[in-house]
């Protein structure tokens, strides 16, 4: 037992990357939820318009994972793949890369949020310009998620279908609404995906033609082919923009643009680049 060492093969900045995931991932299942302080909400990013933003959650939340599946692939990812890149850049080169594409991530995930909240808005006042029971059932529709709740607002617009005089019924919709564009503004997004997903471009345009065994698929596919599937089912999904769909698609995406236009940028200005 003298000479186990589970961190053997493993480069520096990608140690100290899962390193603090873990620290960070057992305060919250641990510390956090015995204290009942909500660290989730203390760390993870919002969006400058929720009452919980701070500057700082655009760093913390890139080490914050709250699910242990969500944090065994991405610090997988970065154990598999982080480690080969540290070796062939340097760690400082590496460090830069993994900052430049989580924050690239969080700036582009920050911005498609920003459009979405701003859409909801604009039908919030469309609907205080002309109350409608049928505008309000479409706003619930495609903003919430939640079954139950989604019941019961439909319920609500049932009742309101049948005494569509009623002036109580528009002042309630509008504190459903408001409530759930709140909601909305104050959800934290939280984990190591965006940078996750920049090492994995790094990886296929470093290593385009290395083969790749994934989970359940029986067959090799090589790493460029890999990273453009992966980049193109984000894309589909991010677009369709689907209610309850609480992955960050277009983090992903912003980790993958910036990291590709880093590696240009390093490969036209670097004399010798691999």
């Amino acid at each position: 037992m003298n000479n186990y060492r589970p961190f053997a093969g493993i480069t520096p900045a990608v140690k100290i990357i899962i390193i603090i995931n873990v620290l960070v991932f057992l305060a919250i299942n641990m510390i956090g939820q015995r204290s009942d302080v909500d660290l989730v909400n203390i760390l993870g990013m919002h969006l400058p318009q929720s009452q919980y933003f701070q500057i700082y959650q655009y760093i913390t939340h890139m080490f914050t994972q709250e699910g242990l599946t969500h944090l065994f692939f991405n610090m997988f990812a970065v154990f598999m793949f982080g480690r080969i890149l540290e070796s062939v850049w340097g760690t400082k080169r590496f460090i830069i890369y993994y900052f430049v594409t989580g924050l690239g991530a969080a700036a582009l995930h920050s911005l498609v949020s920003w459009y979405g909240l701003h859409n909801m808005q604009e039908q919030f006042y469309a609907f205080q310009s002309t109350p409608d029971a049928g505008v309000f059932a479409e706003f619930v529709r495609s903003h919430v998620s939640n079954p139950r709740l989604l019941s019961q607002l439909m319920q609500f617009v049932d009742a309101w279908n049948a005494a569509p005089a009623s002036s109580q019924f528009a002042g309630q919709a509008e504190y459903y609404m408001q409530s759930i564009i709140q909601a909305y503004t104050n959800v934290p997004t939280i984990g190591a995906s965006g940078a996750v997903f920049g090492i994995l471009l790094a990886f296929g345009m470093l290593f385009p033609n290395t083969e790749l065994y994934l989970m359940f698929i029986p067959i090799p596919i090589k790493a460029k082919y890999f990273v453009l599937l992966y980049g193109a089912a984000e894309l589909f999904f991010g677009l369709q923009n689907s209610v309850g769909d609480n992955v960050a698609h277009f983090a992903h995406l912003g980790g993958m643009l910036f990291g590709f236009f880093l590696i240009l940028y390093w490969r036209k200005h670097s004399k010798k680049f691999y």
